[in-house]
């Protein structure tokens, strides 16, 4: 059993996580790439003769930089296309940087659109104060990143002859959270739907809607896959793997949720009880600390009938937090 303690004195969120992460740019197929960063936020590289395409653009214009040092490597063509997986700061605030690249087009899901308008510059406080590391020369941020093509349910590109379907599942993550499947090659962009050795974040999450969400993936036999954190997934074992896993975090969460809504029990409470089942299983995975104070603060909401997610600012993360310490 989980020491009741567990979180006793800990910094808040990530603010002591100063470890630089080892950076790979690999190759997965003729045109997708991933760009992963041991449990930090990975962003999916589509590279044909005459455009480029990046699914999350990183937290800050100076860290796209390296990114962009990466493609160039490979190719002179324009970085045409950037598609937002979901709003949170840290996946797109760097979208700025891509406009000397010859970005064209930022594209979303309707959901992330509206979570933009709803709760974009307190996310935008919010993350930065949780895990500065992630957002390194923040002050180089321009602003929000508006999206210039919201789509309701799916649209289809085609870069040269190949065609990148971008479409929104179903909520999980966030209400809005949308993939890149690159059908010819069976490669899939997950964003943070999907994760492997690594916490899942719940704190904006529809969890009852999660697995279904998760189904729809995994009709769609995928080969390779660029999960939101965590190394890439080069076989469909491995990306079974991810998706078995991603489903038994936000399970195991939101079931441990509901018991204790109907138990009576405090958030506090929910923590330990949550704890008593998640940590064997996940504490020792990338973030899972940092996640899972916010993870069950949403889940015991969405189990009490909030269903719609509040918004995190910066002074309710550090209220919560203080909160659930022993």
């Amino acid at each position: 059993m989980a020491s009741t303690n567990h979180t006793a004195a800990k910094p808040f969120a990530s603010t002591a996580d100063q470890e630089e992460k080892n950076i790979s740019f690999t190759q997965l197929s003729e045109h997708c790439w991933a760009y992963t960063a041991e449990g930090d936020p990975n962003t999916g590289v589509i590279i044909t003769d005459h455009a480029v395409l990046i699914c999350d653009t990183l937290a800050t214009p100076v860290m796209a930089q390296r990114l962009i040092a990466e493609i160039r490597k490979i190719t002179t063509a324009p970085i045409k296309y950037a598609v937002l997986s979901h709003y949170h700061a840290v996946r797109v605030l760097g979208a700025s940087a891509y406009r000397h690249e010859g970005l064209q087009e930022i594209i979303a899901s309707r959901g992330t659109y509206e979570l933009i308008h709803e709760r974009g510059a307190a996310d935008m406080q919010s993350e930065y104060e949780r895990f500065p590391r992630l957002f390194r020369n923040f002050e180089s941020i321009p602003g929000l990143t508006w999206p210039t093509l919201v789509f309701d349910g799916a649209v289809t590109l085609f870069m040269d002859d190949l065609e990148v379907q971008i479409f929104h599942p179903g909520a999980g993550h966030t209400k809005g959270d949308t993939v890149v499947w690159v059908p010819r090659e069976k490669v899939l962009f997950s964003g943070d739907l999907v994760e492997y050795g690594a916490a899942c974040y719940a704190g904006d999450a529809h969890l009852a809607a999660w697995p279904a969400t998760l189904d729809k993936l995994g009709q769609l036999g995928a080969e390779k896959m660029v999960p939101g954190r965590g190394a890439a997934l080069t076989s469909a074992a491995d990306v079974a793997a991810a998706l078995a896993y991603t489903r038994d975090f936000v399970t195991t969460l939101f079931q441990c949720a509901k018991e204790a809504v109907a138990e009576g029990m405090t958030l506090k409470q929910a923590m330990l009880h949550t704890r008593r089942a998640m940590d064997p299983k996940f504490a020792h995975v990338f973030i899972y600390e940092h996640c899972l104070p916010f993870d069950v603060t949403r889940a015991y909401e969405e189990a009490s009938g909030i269903e719609h997610p509040r918004i995190w600012t910066a002074a309710r993360d550090k209220e919560m937090w203080q909160a659930l310490q022993d």
